[in-house]
């Protein structure tokens, strides 16, 4: 009967490892200082650290001038997926924002990540983006909008 209990055991700590598992570059995203009605968007990079395919499963802001953009199509292990946020840049004064990610990570159900800066028309204008920074912002914006388009019609 020891040995039962003991196999049964040593059977749920494998199972219980073996786990999709969410993992994000960064959890805040500063803004800095930005100008009325500059570029809101930004990326969260989600990545699936597990080894069973992780899906997120909703994507719920704090407020109405936060807007998530994400795709329900599975992660699979060791790859990624972008969330793409954007502020209402036309609102004055500081923010921070909270961003609420659902997903089927056991261990991780609900995980929070957060938005904050400051708009102000005093900001400095922004640094103009360089040929690659700006192939790369329209290559993460296509994919996005992909991303979410695909999302939108299940």
């Amino acid at each position: 009967m020891k040995k039962l209990i003991a196999g049964i055991a040593l059977f749920g700590t494998f199972a219980l490892a073996s786990a999709q598992t969410i993992t994000f570059d960064k959890t805040t995203f500063d803004y800095g200082n930005i100008k009325p009605s500059a570029d809101g968007t930004r990326f969260f990079t989600v990545t699936n650290t597990g080894d069973k395919p992780l899906i997120l499963s909703n994507v719920k802001p704090s407020c109405g001038c936060t807007t998530p953009e994400f795709s329900q199509d599975p992660i699979m292990p060791g790859k990624s997926a972008k969330i793409k946020v954007g502020y209402n840049t036309t609102l004055n004064g500081p923010f921070n924002k909270m961003i609420e990610v659902f997903s089927n990570d056991p261990a991780n159900s609900r995980s929070v990540i957060y938005i904050k800066g400051n708009v102000d028309a005093n900001a400095p204008e922004p640094k103009p983006l360089t040929a690659e920074e700006q192939k790369a912002a329209a290559k993460a914006e296509k994919k996005a909008a992909k991303l979410a388009k695909k999302a939108a019609a299940k």
